[in-house]
């Protein structure tokens, strides 16, 4: 039996702004938002190619904005990464090189930390 991880809560204060930056700037597909009653938003979104989605909107959690643990995407190149992010408004970091991976890291509006990885070794297939 495979178990799946498909969705994540990243807890924001603000949901248009923060479908915005992950949609407009980041590069997220925005799958799905509604509102089911009043209090209550789901928005879903997710990387390309991912598995994974995250899940951003009002009443989902009782969490802090900007508290989602650490969050780490894997891409393939990671200067195109870098570059797309820089030249979406990102503010992200230079990219650092050790020897199991090369990152680069940004924050979302609320503080939600994400980190971008390229794995080396890895064989990758997009």
């Amino acid at each position: 039996m495979d178990w799946k991880l498909e969705l994540v809560f990243v807890p924001v204060s603000d949901v248009d702004r923060a479908k915005d930056f992950y949609v407009n700037k980041v590069g997220f597909n925005a799958d799905y938002d509604e509102r089911p009653n009043e209090g209550l938003r789901f928005v879903q979104l997710t990387p390309p190619g991912s598995g994974c989605s995250i899940a951003i909107g009002e009443g989902l959690s009782d969490a802090p904005a900007g508290s989602a643990p650490s969050l780490q995407l894997v891409v393939s190149d990671i200067h195109a990464a870098h570059k797309q992010l820089k030249e979406n408004g990102v503010d992200v970091s230079d990219v650092e090189e050790l020897d199991w991976g090369h990152f680069v890291y940004f924050q979302d509006p609320d503080g939600n930390k994400w980190a971008v990885q390229y794995i080396p070794h890895r064989v990758y297939t997009d």
